[in-house]
């Protein structure tokens, strides 16, 4: 399957707005989303808050609450990080689904046409036929 980023995965569907259809802040949501929920981000928000934390903060360790504190509050951002990591997974599989369901729509709609089409020809047949057998069956 091709990979690609998670404002692009609806793109394709006829129901749902991209590009220049959605607002500034439309756009700059999916670039966040697309930019902090990854595990790139993750990681280096991590390495950046262990040295942070580990060489205290570079010397403004002033009480000795503080790294906690700042441990604390490192885990309440990757909070966010990794809920947002979780909503792309689940963006990804609901936009699989949708396709799926899109290409089965066209199968279907292929296939009622065809059935449409054998539908009228059996019917012209029909009425050749019974004009055949009515047309013979009249006295002459």
């Amino acid at each position: 399957m091709k990979r690609t980023r998670s404002h692009h995965l609806w793109s394709w569907h006829p129901a749902v707005r991209s590009g220049s259809d959605l607002t500034f802040g439309e756009r700059a949501a999916d670039q966040m989303r697309s930019g902090f929920g990854t595990w790139s981000f993750i990681v280096i928000f991590v390495v950046i808050m262990a040295v942070w934390i580990t060489t205290g903060g570079f010397g403004t360790d002033r009480s000795p609450y503080f790294r906690l504190n700042l441990a604390l509050s490192c885990l309440a951002g990757l909070q966010g990080a990794i809920i947002l990591l979780a909503a792309k997974r689940a963006d990804r599989i609901a936009a699989e689904a949708a396709r799926h369901h899109f290409n089965e729509g066209n199968e279907i709609a292929t296939l009622l046409r065809q059935n449409t089409e054998l539908t009228q020809a059996i019917h012209a047949l029909t009425e050749e036929v019974h004009e055949h057998i009515i047309g013979t069956m009249e006295p002459r």
